[in-house]
């Protein structure tokens, strides 16, 4: 019965507070990007709006690692990807600017892709040599003053909840740039909003933020960069 009532709750209040919340988040998003406040625009509007999806829904989101980064520092972070909360998880309790590295599809969603275009966040084109190359610039241009790169390497959410294997692409900025990786394990997320299911339910999702895996002397291993990440990651799975 209580389900009944959440799942009322859901389609008559929480879904249409939040599509309204996230046009007019897209929207003030775009128009202050295109002032030149993209910094600002890009990120601190969407903590709130990352933040309402999760309270709206009864989801409880716990952080530890906070420590481990430095806002002064610019990172890629790396995290598995169990599902759809694992965006408003990041985005609303990181504490740490970044922009996401995402799918080129994601530019077709109404208003969020426009959003998304204008703030600076890096869709990947991979379609020829030419246009990776378009990518790695822009990317290199964000990547200054504490800006950051959030990339999920498994690159779609799983299916089980388990995670899926990892693809170098997501690693080629923090070896091309020398930057620092920071693990991020998202423990929770699938059993709020599995990719399989169009409602989240009520749950706790846990985020850590693990230490930053930083280059050596001669840059990093990619091998051992990878490995390492992965199992830091693994390593805050229940």
């Amino acid at each position: 019965m209580m389900m009944l009532f959440y799942r009322i709750y859901q389609i008559f209040i929480m879904c249409p507070l939040l599509v309204s919340v996230t046009v007019i988040a897209a929207v003030f998003t775009a128009f202050g990007s295109a002032l030149g406040f993209g910094r600002w625009w890009g990120y601190y509007p969407e903590i709130l709006w990352a933040r309402l999806f999760c309270w709206l829904a009864f989801v409880k989101v716990s952080v530890s690692g906070r420590e481990n980064i430095d806002p002064d520092v610019s990172y890629v972070f790396v995290a598995n990807h169990q599902g759809a909360y694992d965006i408003f998880t990041v985005y609303g309790y990181l504490g740490h600017n970044f922009r996401w590295m995402m799918k080129q599809g994601l530019r077709k969603i109404p208003f969020v892709g426009w959003a998304c275009k204008w703030a600076g966040h890096i869709f990947v084109d991979n379609s020829s040599a030419s246009a990776t190359r378009r990518t790695m610039r822009q990317a290199e241009r964000q990547l200054s003053g504490g800006m950051s790169l959030v990339v999920f390497p498994e690159g779609a959410r799983s299916w089980t909840g388990e995670m899926g294997t990892f693809k170098r692409g997501a690693y080629r900025l923090a070896v091309e740039f020398g930057l620092p990786v920071v693990p991020l394990t998202i423990d929770g997320a699938f059993d709020v909003l599995p990719r399989f299911k169009l409602l989240p339910v009520p749950g706790h999702i846990y985020l850590t933020i693990h230490k930053p895996v930083f280059p050596g002397a001669d840059g990093h291993d990619f091998s051992r960069l990878m490995s390492e990440s992965r199992d830091a990651i693994a390593s805050g799975l229940r």
